[in-house]
């Protein structure tokens, strides 16, 4: 294999980490959306560090060596055109990084509800003291749709909080280290109504794409919280807007949305109930630097000739266990 691979690196506005080591493991070809066609002319291996940038696609009958993209990122749903999907390019993304710091989002999106400081801020800014009564998160139940890692990871953080936790995957099955059940996601409508948080983890896929839709919101306890740390498109925001808007579910943490940014005129932005943050539940203080070293790492792999961790299954949209 060639000692220095031509790498394309679409950077982004985010600081590219790890630049000069990448530069003595490989021809580097820095560029922005707009030059893609033309650096990934030659290039072995692409690597998106500015994961939103649009120009993939487009630029892809460019891409006339490519043999390895890596993703900076959990979901890939972005990359899945059927260009790249029937194509012989291997695909990896970022498992791992994003879990733990999308947890605890969660579990702090549950406490925001469960001990309604949204109402604690509101009584600040006016300078009310008003007692009021909370709910215990022990003993509450969870359903977390998604059972890869970065919904094992939200179960044990949760589970040791001590409430219950139950998820949904692709098929049903007992006895997981991490879930207490997992049902079958053709069966959200029928589960729902059970559990007092239901946390969207799972991946964009044709499969996944407006899961929660207008039969599980029916079917949710009006007490119910909903979190959404996935993809926006896993829920029908129409749907869930009018539910928030009636009250037929309690509240909504919302970290990712149909349409990012979350357009001005949208009618979560005024909602008492909804709980709003800018997709950033997998940020953390040390992402950047842990991301390029799991590229770093990824690239002496793949420069020795030893597997690639975290290949992508493009058939399905994610890494399969």
């Amino acid at each position: 294999m060639n000692s220095q691979p031509v790498l394309t690196v679409l950077a982004g506005n985010r600081p590219l980490m790890g630049l000069e080591e990448l530069q003595r493991e490989a021809e580097v070809r820095v560029t922005d959306d707009a030059g893609l066609p033309e650096a990934l002319a030659g290039a072995d291996i692409l690597y998106l560090w500015d994961y939103f940038a649009d120009g993939v696609r487009r630029a892809w009958p460019a891409a006339d060596s490519l043999r390895w993209i890596h993703v900076p990122a959990a979901g890939v749903d972005k990359l899945m055109f059927p260009e790249l999907v029937d194509s012989d390019v291997v695909l990896t993304n970022a498992r791992g990084i994003f879990d733990r710091p999308m947890a605890e989002h969660v579990l702090g999106a549950m406490l925001h509800f469960a001990k309604d400081f949204g109402r604690a801020a509101a009584q600040q800014r006016q300078r009310q003291w008003r007692h009021y009564a909370t709910a215990d998160l022990a003993g509450a139940s969870v359903l977390v749709a998604g059972t890869g890692s970065i919904g094992r990871c939200t179960a044990r953080l949760l589970t040791a909080v001590g409430l219950r936790v139950d998820g949904l995957g692709r098929t049903a099955r007992s006895g997981d280290a991490d879930f207490g059940v997992i049902h079958a996601g053709a069966d959200f409508a029928a589960v729902a109504g059970a559990y007092d948080y239901v946390v969207l983890a799972a991946p964009l896929t044709p499969d996944t794409r407006g899961m929660l839709g207008r039969s599980v919101l029916a079917a949710m306890k009006p007490t119910a919280v909903l979190i959404n740390v996935g993809r926006g498109a896993l829920a029908d925001e129409a749907a869930l807007e009018e539910s928030l808007l009636s009250g037929s579910l309690a509240g909504a943490a919302l970290d990712v949305f149909e349409t990012e940014p979350l357009p001005e005129h949208s009618r979560l932005w005024g909602l008492e109930n909804v709980l709003i943050t800018p997709h950033l539940s997998g940020d953390s203080q040390n992402q950047l630097p842990a991301l390029a070293r799991q590229f770093a790492d990824n690239l002496a792999a793949w420069k020795a000739g030893r597997p690639l961790a975290n290949v992508v299954d493009k058939q399905l949209g994610f890494v399969a266990p």
